[in-house]
This record gives C-alpha cells, structure tokens and sequence, in this order.
C-alpha cells in the first residue's frame, strides 16, 4: 500500500478491535489471512478491512456457537441461520445485505484458497434493500450556503477562510471527506486548478475545481500558517490545533453551516451527491461523472440519474398545471 495513503486513512479509521470472544481458532486464522489479502493484495482502506472483520467475526461467532468450528464446514444452511438471527436481532436489511456481501467474498476466498471444497456462499441471497435518494441541495441552495461561508468569513479569520474552502472544494470537486482530508498542499495546482486525489483502492485521479473554489483556496493559503504548527506537515487543511484536519471536524464544519445558512442540514457526503447531481443536470455524461467522483462501477454513479428524475418529476407537479389534474389522461 501507497505508504502515504495507509498514513491518511488509518488517522480516520476506527480504533476499536472487532471482538474475538467466542470464535474457534479455525475461523479467526481463516479470517486473519482473508483480512491480510484485502489490505496486502486488494489494497482496501483499513476502514474497509475492520467492516469485514467486524462482519465476518460476527460469522464466525455464530458458527463457533453452533458446532461450525472450521469454515470448511460451514454450509448453505448455517449461512441463512445466521441471517435469520441478525434479522430476530433487529438489524437493518441494509445491515444484513453487506453482512451477506461479506460473506460471499469470504467463502468465495476460502475456495480459492482450498479452506472449502464448495462455496457456499454462492446460492446466499441477500434482503432487498430500498433505494434511499440522499438528500441534496438544489442549485439556489447551494449558492446560498457558500454566500453564508464566504460571510462568515469577512472577518479574516483563518477558520472561517479554511471553512470557506473546505466546502467550496467538497461541493465543487464532489471529493471524499476522506479524500479532502488526505490533501497536501503539494497536490493542489492552483495554475491548472486541478487536484490529484488518491480515492478507494488507493487510485489515483486528477479532479478540476472552478475558479470560487481556487479564490476560496488562495485565501487560505495565506491563512494557513495562523493555524499551522510543528505537527502540520505538509497537510492541506488544518484543525484548529494545527494538526491535519479529520473527517469529524469537517463533518461538524458542515452541519453548522448549512444549518446556520438556513438549507437543508447535510454531511460533507452530501455535497458530494450535490455536486454529482448538478453536474448530471448540466449535461455531463456519466462516463464523465463517474471519473470525477471516481466510482469504480458506472452503477454506482447511475444512481445519481434517478435523483435528477425524481428533482425533475417533483417540479414538474408542482410547476405544471395539468400534472395532477386526472383529466389530462384522457
């Protein structure tokens, strides 16, 4: 792994160790040696890894329970018993469906590996679960949030300036948090107003930003040695300790400033989905969208299309003066 990409996520991710109480040492060495290939060869961000093993020791757990004490016996059957069990508890079906998708990469892992004969993972089925439409802001909306931070700004403190850029950026890039929070200084090129942005999987893309973001930017490049300090580095954004900022100071910078200007209360993921959404409705292709937000699946960034033609449908009943009207049918 990129040495200075495994420095960036692990700052974010959580620290808490998944519980290994109650599970065979069969299953915490298959386990182990599954979470060592999505973080040694699969490259997946530490936060990816715990989710995994947050998931599969809860597998495991269950099989240890029930007499399943090596995954080379673990069968179809016990696979749904232990869904059932998550569903009795009261765990979401979106819960359930990613502890399903944990599974079928496991299983499908161990066959590959030798650890099973059969995957059985491969006939497991996962709860449908109910396309959300996130929340995002509409283009007014949006103006009048960066409006209030550019206001708040005024007095030329080097908060309120990076404030200002961090959401100028967020919106105006559709990054990560995590992504805004990797940043150095050294990947911003204010001439070319592009940033290189190391995403998921540790991929590397190049992302354009406009010319607020790069004013926004520029003012706090003057501002950021109030706030710098031995521990800053070479880090974009700094916290107001002057160590590199995290995803929850900058989660709680955008919920206080989107309910203070007065719009729909969001977190920075919110920004991003605006961003996707505005872009789509501006003309970009998805191929486009999908570079920008740096997707890996073109279905991912697809479902930004339905949020357009649920935006759409919505002004159309209200704005049109046959949209309710059942005699229009005929």
């Amino acid at each position: 792994m990129h040495p200075r990409h495994n420095r960036r996520v692990s700052e974010a991710a959580p620290q808490a160790e998944p519980p290994r109480e109650g599970v065979s040492s069969a299953w915490l060495s298959a386990i182990d040696d599954f979470l060592d290939h999505l973080a040694g060869e699969r490259r997946c961000s530490p936060h990816t890894v715990r989710a995994y093993a947050s998931d599969l020791r809860s597998l495991g757990t269950f099989c240890s329970l029930h007499g399943v004490d090596d995954p080379a016996h673990l069968s179809l059957a016990t696979l749904r018993a232990w869904l059932a069990e998550l569903s009795r508890e009261g765990r979401s079906r979106s819960t359930i469906a990613r502890r399903a998708a944990s599974a079928r990469s496991f299983t499908s892992w161990c066959q590959r590996r030798g650890l099973m004969e059969v995957d059985p993972g491969e006939r497991l089925a996962s709860p449908q679960v109910a396309q959300v439409l996130p929340d995002v802001l509409d283009v007014g909306e949006a103006t009048a949030l960066m409006e209030h931070a550019a206001v708040a700004a005024d007095d030329g403190s080097p908060e309120g300036l990076r404030d200002l850029a961090i959401l100028e950026l967020l919106y105006g890039t559709g990054i990560r948090v995590s992504e805004l929070c990797g940043l150095d200084r050294a990947d911003v090129d204010r001439h070319e107003r592009v940033l290189r942005v190391r995403g998921k999987g540790d991929r590397e893309r190049t992302v354009p930003f406009g010319a607020p973001a790069a004013r926004a930017l520029d003012s706090w490049w003057t501002a950021r040695s109030n706030l710098a300090a031995d521990r800053s580095a070479d880090a974009l954004f700094l916290g107001n300790r002057g160590g590199r900022i995290d995803p929850r100071a900058v989660r709680a910078i955008v919920h206080r400033l989107t309910r203070q200007a007065g719009v729909t209360e969001l977190a920075p993921h919110g920004l991003r989905h605006s961003a996707a959404t505005h872009v789509l409705e501006g003309g970009a292709d998805l191929r486009s969208v999908q570079e920008l937000l740096g997707h890996a699946s073109l279905a991912t960034t697809q479902r930004y299309t339905h949020v357009s033609v649920e935006r759409l449908r919505a002004s159309y009943v209200q704005a049109h003066p046959r949209a309710l009207n059942e005699d229009s049918a005929s």
